[in-house]
C-alpha cells in the first residue's frame, strides 16, 4: 500500500486528517494516490429514523432484603407502607422507605416478560433482554 495517505494536510484544504482514509473528510477530496474518483464508490446516504416515543413501563413491585433474615423476597407495590411478613422466616415487617430494595420488577411493554432491574435504570431508557424492545423504565410503580 504505498499510495496510502500517511497523515497530514489535505493539499486540497489544508485540513490535518488521520493517515490511510481514502478521502478528505472535510471536502472529500481523494487522497490515496493509488486510486482514482471513478475505482470508489460512496455509499448512499440514508437517514435513520427516529424514535418519536418510547413506551415506559412501570414497576409492579420490587425486590427487597427481609430486616429478620436478609432473605430476598418479592413484594407487589400495591402493598407500599403495608405491614407484610416474610415468607422465609415469618417475621412482619412494614414494606415502606425503610426496607432495603435490591431491584424493581416490571413486564416487558413489547413481550411482556418480566424484567429484574436495578434502582440506578429507573427513570432510563433501556432495552429489554428478552425480545431487544426499547422501553423507558418509570420510576413511579403502579400501585393497582
Amino acid at each position: 500500500m504505498n499510495g496510502a495517505w500517511p497523515g497530514g494536510p489535505c493539499p486540497q484544504c489544508g485540513d490535518d486528517m488521520p493517515p490511510r482514509v481514502i478521502h478528505c473528510q472535510t471536502c472529500r477530496a481523494l487522497l490515496n494516490s493509488e486510486l482514482s474518483e471513478d475505482s470508489i464508490e460512496l455509499p448512499a446516504y440514508f437517514a435513520l429514523p427516529e424514535l418519536p416515543t418510547v413506551p415506559t413501563a412501570s414497576p409492579r413491585g420490587h425486590y427487597v432484603f427481609c430486616p429478620g433474615c436478609r432473605q430476598e423476597l418479592r413484594i407487589h407495590a400495591k402493598y407500599r407502607g403495608m405491614r407484610v411478613q416474610c415468607k422465609h422466616c415469618d417475621q412482619p415487617f412494614l414494606y415502606d422507605a425503610g426496607v432495603t430494595v435490591l431491584a424493581a420488577y416490571m413486564p416487558c411493554v413489547h413481550c411482556q416478560q418480566e424484567i429484574r432491574a436495578g434502582l440506578k435504570y429507573l427513570g432510563h431508557k433501556v432495552v429489554c433482554r428478552h425480545c431487544g424492545g426499547h422501553l423507558e423504565l418509570s420510576t413511579e410503580p403502579v400501585t393497582g
